[in-house]
């Protein structure tokens, strides 16, 4: 499914063919079952309840006194009048209107939203439930760019949608389909979201998202979902989480809103996700930031119960610091870390599912600096209690560049933190007493009977990784991790078989893409 040619991998023994036969028996061992995770460790929760108190006082005051900018939806507008907000009508803008909240009105809104829901797959053994304890693995969302050993750097296009749509499939430890796993530059932009979805529902058959670039985009999306599912079952059930940023500081927008509008009154759920870099977004201190972060998301979250009580939501974040030297954002930061935690409880206390973390970085391609950002918040993300991880593999250059190499690395990381969110096992094969007694003082556990029935699935292991000598590195090929997650994704793709799909299904789509296309314009907005 690629004309991408292997990259050259150096010294090789004839003994390699072997050695590719143990790494790839290492790998089946590894791959956790197909799922979403269950989280059986605690959270981690830094801030008091007196200091969250403090924080939801501030965000209170902030939509009391400062209010929220809506803009071009005179829509919205309205329906914030109509439910007893306060509107001003910009006197420099006539499309901003500045809306004030009474006290308690946002947060009374908001109680008809779910704690948890569950997305259908088309796959049902897929499907995945959102809140409470669990968390979902979903891959990069967004960039324009690509990245691989081979290439290097260079725009997306359709089949590199196609290929991390297959990729994603293929990966266990990510359990959603994801977005806009890459921008298909090569498609005219007011007709590439009817060639993202179909990808989706093609080549995978996991939880999707649907498009958020207009209101317009968003009804395809739904339309597409429902010859996929009945329209409905969509109407009953929710087939779509989507992202919906806010124009942070404290403005929505038109195009958000008329997305967000479009997928709650179809009853699909939509992640209000203020989009904050530390320091040009928000302010630059962490309960600053929260208390900006908890007034744009609640005034999202209310509004889709605006749209439609009950209609799935989820309080989400994207969360960077900025470097004051350079204004680039940062990641893998002490602050961001301690806006995830806080933003986590915060969600909790509200009832809402909550949204951030990820596999982020700065870095331009998949190096060191790569993997210390992409780990320090992945780890703020597990501990904190994410229910839903988008970024959490692929990510690079600040989400600039989607990497093949970085999804697959990421994703045997993912394993990890899956196996982490299991906790100890308490059994009596746990307690491993038989073992204890079995080996007694001096001795070792080496050869034990509970070692020799335990040693295959004792301890995670990775994938990718190499744990060899020295000597047996060097006559495989001296290859780093990147050249062997290069050769990984490229076998994935060889190998890669679609999920049937019913061809009726796949007529009509195209049917319905075709017809649509016909009518949109070759556009590049």
């Amino acid at each position: 499914m690629t004309d991408v040619q292997p990259a050259p991998t150096g010294r090789r023994s004839r003994s390699a063919g072997g050695a590719d036969a143990r790494r790839a028996a290492r790998t089946n061992q590894v791959t956790p079952p197909a799922g979403y995770i269950r989280r059986k460790i605690k959270t981690y929760e830094p801030f008091s309840d007196d200091q969250l108190e403090l924080i939801e006082r501030n965000a209170e005051t902030v939509l009391q006194e400062t209010g929220i900018d809506f803009y071009e939806d005179e829509e919205a507008v309205q329906m914030w009048k109509e439910a007893g907000a306060d509107v001003k009508h910009s006197e420099t803008d006539p499309k901003r209107f500045r809306v004030r909240f009474p006290k308690g009105l946002v947060r009374a809104l908001i109680k008809t939203a779910p704690r948890e829901y569950t997305q259908h797959a088309r796959n049902p053994a897929n499907s995945i439930s959102i809140g409470g304890n669990n968390t979902v693995f979903a891959p990069v969302y967004g960039p324009p760019f690509i990245r691989n050993l081979d290439e290097g750097r260079r725009y997306a296009t359709i089949e590199d949608f196609r290929n991390f749509s297959m990729l994603v499939y293929m990966l266990p430890s990510l359990h959603h389909a994801g977005g806009t796993l890459c921008e298909p530059v090569d498609i005219p932009v007011a007709k590439r979201h009817l060639d993202m979805v179909y990808t989706h529902i093609k080549y995978n058959d996991k939880p999707f998202m649907g498009s958020v670039t207009s209101g317009e985009r968003a009804a395809d999306s739904v339309a597409m979902a429902e010859l996929l599912f009945g329209k409905e079952f969509v109407d009953q059930n929710c087939v779509m989480t989507s992202l919906i940023n806010a124009n942070s500081p404290m403005v929505w927008d038109g195009v958000m809103l008329g997305a967000l509008k479009v997928y709650a009154r179809a009853n699909q759920a939509t992640v209000i996700s203020p989009f904050i870099v530390a320091g040009a977004m928000s302010p630059v201190t962490t309960v600053g930031t929260l208390t900006q972060i908890l007034a744009e998301a609640s005034v999202g979250i209310a509004f889709t119960q605006l749209c439609r009580p009950g209609a799935p939501v989820v309080f989400g974040t994207f969360a960077a610091s900025m470097s004051m030297q350079s204004g680039a954002p940062t990641f893998g930061t002490p602050e961001p870390a301690l806006v995830t935690f806080g933003a986590a409880q915060l969600a909790r206390r509200m009832g809402v599912p909550f949204r951030s973390g990820g596999g982020l970085c700065g870095s331009k391609i998949p190096d060191a600096q790569a993997a210390y950002e992409s780990a320090n918040t992945l780890w703020s993300t597990i501990l904190s209690g994410v229910n839903f991880c988008l970024h959490a593999a692929g990510w690079l250059e600040g989400g600039l560049a989607s990497g093949y190499e970085k999804l697959i690395m990421d994703a045997d990381q993912l394993t990890m933190f899956q196996k982490l969110a299991e906790g100890a096992d308490f059994s009596e094969n746990g307690q491993a007493m038989d073992a204890i007694r079995e080996v007694g003082p001096g001795s070792h556990y080496l050869g034990c009977a509970h070692t020799r029935a335990n040693f295959e699935t004792a301890f995670w292991r990775s994938g990718l990784a190499d744990n060899n000598s020295y000597e047996q590195w060097r006559d495989e090929g001296e290859q780093d991790i990147v050249a062997r997650a290069n050769t990984q994704w490229k076998k994935m793709l060889r190998e890669y078989e679609a999920p049937p799909l019913d061809p009726g299904i796949d007529e009509a789509l195209q049917a319905y893409m075709a017809k649509r296309k016909e009518v949109l314009p070759d556009s590049v907005s």
